[in-house]
């Protein structure tokens, strides 16, 4: 075939395992940048319009694996969780320098945790005593705060606070905002874009955004005519999102979140 595959990625060892299983491949161009940078890599490929687009959104599971970025709440070790290395926010600055305000707002916000208050309270009294250093430090902090009642039913304690503070640290959700009407302009008329989110958060974006497209008034109820001038650029090829199957479920415990929407430009 003809076609052409671009892939994104801020991590560098994503590239690199990637031009492993690819790399000899010449339809296949492995780009390492954040998928922000969509639109003007493709204007300096040359490669507008395209024919789809498809954003797979979060942790991979390489990185949750990999005990030393300090992703993941079930492995001791330094409190990083930068999907890119080279970037200078990281989790560690996040939990010992940010106020006990802007922690509990944090949580609240990106992590939908309703304890969010009581764990910045008690992240702020741990690092008064010394600085936390790993993930095993903070996950320390978070089961105090938690309710011996809460943490033993439900998911992990540290599952909603390591959410959020990970998308802090890479700017996922203001990514994502930025990425959809960027994509939209360069596809094809009849080209496609989908996205597989993981969290409520990024869906609420997407399903926002695809609805943006379809053209419908934005004007308050009281003006006689219509003066947003909206457009209609898309239709939503899913009504509901698609959900992962038992069977995949059963064989990817990991993508039991996961939700696909699909739009269409016209």
């Amino acid at each position: 075939t003809s076609g052409k595959l671009i892939c994104f990625d801020q991590d560098r060892q994503a590239i690199q395992h990637a031009e492993e299983i690819l790399g000899l491949d010449k339809r296949v161009t492995l780009i390492n940048r954040n998928f922000e940078a969509l639109e003007v890599s493709l204007q300096e490929l040359n490669l507008l319009p395209v024919n789809g687009i498809i954003f797979d959104l979060g942790v991979s599971s390489p990185q949750l694996d990999e005990a030393e970025r300090g992703f993941s709440y079930m492995q001791d070790a330094p409190l990083d969780m930068r999907m890119d290395p080279s970037s200078t926010l990281n989790a560690r600055e996040i939990v010992n320098t940010w106020s006990e305000a802007a922690l509990a707002q944090l949580i609240w916000q990106y992590g939908e945790e309703k304890w969010s208050k009581r764990i910045a309270q008690f992240i702020v009294q741990s690092r008064l005593e010394r600085p936390l250093e790993t993930t095993g430090d903070l996950v320390q902090s978070i089961k105090a705060a938690v309710p011996a009642a809460v943490r033993r039913s439900g998911p992990h304690p540290a599952k909603r606070t390591f959410q959020a503070i990970r998308i802090a640290v890479n700017d996922e959700l203001g990514v994502l905002d930025r990425v959809l009407d960027q994509a939209m302009r360069c596809l094809d008329h009849g080209g496609r874009i989908g996205v597989i989110t993981f969290h409520s958060l990024e869906d609420r974006i997407v399903k926002e955004r695809m609805n943006s497209w379809l053209g419908r008034c934005t004007c308050p109820p009281e003006l006689p005519i219509c003066r947003c001038e909206a457009k209609t650029i898309a239709k939503i090829l899913t009504r509901k999102p698609i959900l992962p199957s038992i069977e995949e479920v059963e064989q990817n415990p990991r993508s039991r979140s996961a939700k696909l929407r699909v739009a269409e430009k016209i």
